[in-house]
């Protein structure tokens, strides 16, 4: 808690009181029928609404003391800071045929992802259930193309001058490149280095994370700047790109350490998310889309959803006391943060990057996975300081459900241990009433569709589980926990007690050596990094690259005989085997730094038919023969673990025909 304090402490002196937040206006320039205008069962045929949300905030007022230099940004006549954002929302043409309840989508670099990781294969499941889904811009550094939504946020000034400060930027390409963006991803704007940034800049090579840092002689590079425009509106930060006689080499990691100019009051965003949906819920004003005849709003919940940065936003959302609007009221009634793993992110800072995020080999030192990891309180035994996810949300009463759902890879590539463990990896740690967690075993970051299919950038072939039903199964006990008060499933997840959450190294974690498969010699640790004394109080950094100090402790799940991991949520296709499906891979040589964990991707490896053949290959796991004699017994054996979820709510009845059918013929490999 003492660093949200500490912030709040520093943010709250420096500013006057000023009143509230508030959207002020709310434009639909777009509709058109959703789906081609296919009617939902009950809920009838659905719309696609696009328009625009203008904010204003004041920067005294209680509800926006977090948001970093807000206090520094442009103010109009009233004292309040403006800013605004691109707004969608899919949503039944008959309202009152809708459910009552916002699926808050927090879109994933602009863009949404609910529809592919939720209703994909699920027949139109988030329509029939009648959400009404809505989206909002809350980056500022994309650059905008008309498909993405995107945060149009003011730039941080003192006394009208321009702040500067140290800004860091890493690239990895996949293959051999004569320039890339200084983001990472050719979409997404950085921060203007000033003359003397662009001059003194410091631009090193290394081939591992770990390695010594090389200087790149500074006559062997530039850098390109531009300002890309649509329909009339400059991006909020230009696109900068680096250009590197004889070019960047795969998998080697560049970084350019440089002074940079402008920097954009990106916490605005998670104000922008707060005050649209709080206006969705309660305003009765014509603008409202929302709005019923003869009044009142359609909507009476709100349920957000995130997958990996968008679910890492979610839990800075909560820490950052975001979810109690300008009045006090609660905005999410409940939280699905979806393979958000250990982190929270660099959303709300000086010079923040929100599209960042930690791996083991690429950005591994981004201010991404950081203390407070669990949602309850604990201490941090490195740091020393005390904190939790839900403190602030607790203290102003406005805790939402949460739950917390994840691949098993979240533990191998975000630090998902440290959600549900202490900081030094020794203890599991209690759950707050509020929360469920949710680990999908057996897969990786995302979903695949069941087929597995040869191997391209890794050592394996790509993890083909698809863990879609049981989000489906989970969205709707949220909405049940919120709505009636029904207790959802019991969390589940490996835990140090039972045995199934061990140490990652080999010898501890119960992996048998199979042949031509390496096993990871690397994971994904966070350490405590030095950023310099404002960091923590006020999210400015004075030191770049950050010092590194000692590694939090993280933990996987163990391996059971077939290789596959225990304690966790089991699809069928996982828990009644044809393969071992591993939550890591390693990156190929091809793609340069072989070896290294293949960002977010788990891996593939099948059983062989019979006795003999595993024999032969010195397979130490049982054949498909030895282990079910037949294709009979193995589909016995697999519907009874889909019953067994259904009995259980993990899965929804309404899956089962598909899940029983399955993606391919599986009874060819018992052939």
């Amino acid at each position: 808690m003492k660093g949200i304090l500490l912030l709040l402490a520093a943010l709250i002196g420096s500013v006057p009181t000023i009143a509230v937040a508030e959207l002020t206006r709310l434009e639909i320039t777009h509709r058109e029928p959703w789906a081609g205008g296919r009617e939902f069962g009950a809920r009838g045929a659905y719309e696609r609404m696009r328009g625009r949300a203008w904010f204003e905030v004041g920067p005294g007022a209680k509800a926006n003391r977090t948001v970093v230099d807000l206090e520094l940004a442009p103010k109009n006549k009233a004292g309040r800071v403006e800013f605004s954002a691109d707004v969608e929302i899919i949503a039944p043409v008959d309202l009152s045929k809708s459910c009552g309840a916002i699926f808050y989508d927090v879109n994933n670099r602009g863009n949404p992802t609910c529809l592919g990781t939720i209703s994909a294969g699920g027949n139109h499941f988030l329509m029939r259930e009648g959400f009404i889904l809505v989206y909002s811009g809350w980056i500022a550094e994309l650059l905008p193309n008309g498909r993405n939504l995107v945060l149009d946020a003011p730039i941080a000034r003192d006394k009208g001058e321009e702040i500067t400060g140290l800004v860091r930027s890493e690239m990895v390409v996949s293959q051999r490149a004569s320039r890339c963006s200084l983001s990472g991803n050719s979409g997404h704007g950085s921060y203007e280095p000033t003359a003397r940034g662009e001059k003194e800049g410091v631009l090193t090579r290394r081939l591992l994370e770990s390695d010594p840092r090389v200087v790149v002689e500074r006559s062997r590079w530039r850098l390109e700047k531009s300002w890309p425009v649509f329909k009339g509106s400059k991006s909020v930060l230009p696109k900068v790109q680096l250009l590197l006689d004889g070019g960047l080499d795969p998998g080697a990691i560049y970084e350019l350490v440089y002074e940079a100019k402008n920097p954009v009051v990106q916490g605005l965003g998670m104000a922008g998310i707060r005050d649209l949906l709080s206006f969705l819920k309660h305003s009765g004003k014509k603008m409202n889309p929302l709005l019923l005849e003869p009044g009142g709003s359609a909507a009476r919940y709100a349920y957000g959803f995130g997958t990996s940065q968008s679910g890492r936003l979610l839990k800075m959302f909560l820490y950052d006391g975001f979810n109690a609007d300008e009045k006090g009221r609660k905005v999410f009634d409940a939280v699905m943060p979806h393979v958000a793993g250990g982190g929270l992110g660099f959303f709300n800072h000086r010079f923040a990057s929100p599209t960042r995020y930690s791996t083991q080999h690429e950005s591994h030192l981004y201010p991404t996975d950081y203390f407070p990891f669990s949602y309850g309180e604990q201490k941090d035994h490195l740091s020393g300081r005390t904190d939790g996810i839900l403190r602030l949300a607790r203290v102003a009463r406005v805790v939402p459900k949460v739950l917390h759902t994840q691949s098993s890879s979240e533990y191998w590539h975000r630090s998902a241990s440290l959600v549900h463990t202490d900081t030094a990896g020794r203890k599991d740690v209690a759950l707050p009433p509020e929360v469920r967690i949710y680990t999908f075993g057996g897969s990786q970051h995302g979903p695949g569709d069941g087929l597995a299919r040869p191997r391209s950038r890794g050592q394996l072939p790509s993890n083909p589980t698809n863990f879609r039903p049981l989000l489906r199964a989970l969205v709707k006990a949220m909405d049940a926990w919120v709505r009636d008060g029904v207790e959802p499933p019991p969390s589940v997840y490996p835990t140090i007690a039972s045995g199934s959450l061990v140490s990652w190294e080999l010898k501890a974690s119960g992996w048998k050596a199979l042949p031509g498969v390496s096993y990871p010699a690397v994971i994904q640790r966070p350490a405590l990094l030095d950023r310099g004394p404002d960091f923590i109080t006020r999210r400015r950094a004075t030191i770049e690259p950050p010092r590194v100090g000692p590694s939090y402790r993280v933990l996987v799940p163990g391996f059971g005989p077939d290789n596959n991991e225990k304690g966790c949520l089991m699809m069928p296709t996982v828990a009644v085997p044809v393969a071992t499906f591993t939550s890591w891979n390693l990156r190929d040589k091809s793609i340069g730094a072989p070896g290294e964990l293949l960002s977010l991707q788990g891996g593939y490896i099948p059983f062989l038919r019979d006795k003999d053949a595993r024999r032969q290959a010195g397979d130490p796991r049982l054949s498909l023969l030895e282990r079910y004699q037949g294709f009979e017994l193995y589909l016995e054996q697999y519907l009874a673990w889909s019953r067994k979820l259904v009995k259980e709510r993990y899965l929804l009845e309404e899956e089962l025909p598909a899940i029983d059918r399955g993606p391919w013929n599986r009874e060819k490999l018992f052939e």
